[in-house]
């Protein structure tokens, strides 16, 4: 995992404009995880026969569920995948890049069939401790007659827990740069012009280029290659403590927003 946006300004030719973004946006923050408004669009798994798949994955994923590392190819994080059926209403995943576990979870049906929990630990894409958190998702629709419970499509409702590493990230303006780092491990540098600069330490993202796009907004854009994977948005309040910030998921097709403040 990671951190869920970076930014950048374009001040180049206006001194006085970086020195008021160096202020409003230097700094350590923190996503608030009350003011979450997931992705509304579900994902969806299928789990029958002895096959698993999920659909919504980018790219999306269909092995044999019989808890042995199966091949999977185009993902950058992993490169097995073993699906473990426990009963008609859990499974436990395990991920693997280079025979090394990059992260576990388990998924558990509610009783009743309408919600789900997961808990995982992901070390995909950190450079340090790992990431993990604790979940819940509600069903959208049913799985086919016959398939187990986890089939269907599910929509995000909220994180119980979600370690703090995943969810914080600080920059600082340097002239006409600026620096972005985080728990994990990632970090760039970018020129405050929109042009693009190496990416480091995330093995599905190798560049990113920043801009300013309104007085108080500013704007990232993540690229794998030459392809775009995500742009994200932040848009200062006010009280220049907190912000909103809009994340499109270009791989997925989903877009989500969450309020952060500055620590």
């Amino acid at each position: 995992m990671k951190t869920l946006l970076g930014i950048g300004m374009l001040a180049s030719l206006l001194l006085p404009g970086l020195a008021n973004a160096q202020s409003a946006f230097d700094g350590t923050w923190k996503v608030d995880m009350n003011k979450v408004e997931f992705s509304k669009k579900p994902d969806v798994f299928l789990l029958q026969n002895g096959t698993y798949e999920c659909k919504t994955c980018a790219p999306p994923i269909k092995v044999k569920a019989d808890g042995q590392d199966q091949p999977v190819t185009g993902d950058p994080y992993r490169d097995t995948v073993a699906i473990k059926v426990i009963s008609d209403h859990e499974i436990e995943e395990t991920d693997k890049k280079n025979g090394k576990t990059v992260g576990t979870s388990t998924v558990t049906v509610s009783p009743d069939g309408n919600a789900i929990t997961f808990e995982f630990t992901d070390s995909s894409n950190t450079n340090a401790a790992p990431v993990t958190g604790k979940g819940q998702a509600t069903r959208v629709a049913e799985g086919p007659v016959g398939s187990n419970a986890i089939s269907g499509s599910w929509r995000t409702a909220k994180f119980e827990t979600l370690s703090e590493n995943a969810i914080t990230w600080t920059y600082k303006v340097s002239g006409d740069e600026l620096t972005m780092t985080n728990p994990t491990g990632q970090s760039y540098t970018a020129k405050l012009n929109g042009q693009e600069a190496p990416y480091k330490g995330d093995p599905g993202t190798t560049g990113v280029s920043v801009k300013m796009t309104g007085k108080d907004t500013l704007e990232e854009t993540d690229k794998r290659g030459d392809k775009v994977v995500s742009v994200s948005k932040m848009t200062l309040e006010p009280d220049g403590k907190t912000a909103k910030i809009v994340v499109e998921d270009k791989l997925r097709g989903t877009s989500f927003q969450f309020v952060a403040e500055k620590q």
